[in-house]
């Protein structure tokens, strides 16, 4: 049975000047589909930064209020993870954005109560989704969109995917199309976005759904993601992973320096 979400207001900790939330995975995941955002709450923004997302912070001023109004930070990379333990941080272990989709995903009773809506990369992706809402009996709830390449640069286009999932009564919210552009679209929009959970996870649904391959036992034992997604998309990944390592060794140096 769902309930309203209270102020929402877990243990916190301090890192690179944002305030993580201490939950479990598993909590996150609970947490999402046992409550509902109240009108006067609005938009719970989630957001599971990995090494990208903490090297952006410094350029990118829009990012950098996304998260400091999201509801939730957790740690999904494992260097972020391991920082924050080597700081005496209470990180209960990654908080990942394909791990809380997977855990929604495998347990659709509890998604009953919801409007699903998820933007999603490509209408295979929504073939599949709808299938997926079809044998759990939740096609009447879920609603899909494929936004055009580069929708993030035309104010018009965000404007009517945010009015889009309005008018379905989201109240859970899978945003599927990549980082930054996920995290910057809700926060930027909240105002036309209806009360509602909101995720920014990703390639998560992608992984959930079974369209791309989940890394190895063992590649995910040792914190080899990384480097799995490489194999896989080596011209695409190998430079952003470099940028995204160099950017993230100097935030750790400056947060260190400020014990922030």
């Amino acid at each position: 049975m769902s309930q309203p979400a209270t102020e929402y207001n877990p243990a916190t900790f301090p890192m690179f000047g944002l305030d993580f939330s201490a939950l479990s995975e598993q909590a996150v995941a609970s947490m999402v589909a046992h409550t509902m955002r109240t009108p006067a709450q609005g938009v719970g923004l989630i957001i599971t930064p990995n090494i990208q997302h903490i090297s952006l912070l410094p350029h990118n001023p829009a990012l950098l209020h996304a998260c400091q109004h999201a509801a939730l930070l957790t740690c999904d990379g494992f260097p972020l993870y391991y920082y924050a333990k080597w700081r005496g941080k209470p990180a209960h272990g990654r908080v990942t954005g394909r791990g809380i989709a997977a855990k929604l995903v495998a347990q659709p009773a509890l998604l009953a109560q919801h409007r699903l809506f998820m933007v999603l990369d490509s209408a295979e992706t929504v073939r599949i989704a709808q299938d997926w809402a079809a044998q759990h009996g939740l096609a009447d709830q879920l609603e899909c969109a494929v936004p055009a390449m580069g929708f993030d640069k035309r104010p018009a286009d965000m404007d009517a995917l945010a009015r889009q999932i309005a008018q379905h009564g989201t109240t859970l919210l899978f945003m599927g199309v990549g980082a930054p552009r996920s995290e910057i679209f809700v926060d930027q929009y909240r105002a036309l976005l209806p009360p509602c959970w909101a995720l920014c996870i990703g390639q998560g649904l992608l992984i959930a759904f079974g369209c791309v391959p989940t890394p190895p036992g063992l590649v995910e034992r040792f914190n080899l993601e990384w480097l799995w997604r490489i194999v896989l998309e080596p011209r695409r990944l190998v430079g952003r992973y470099a940028c995204s390592a160099l950017g993230f060794l100097r935030a750790v140096i400056k947060d260190s320096l400020h014990r922030g």
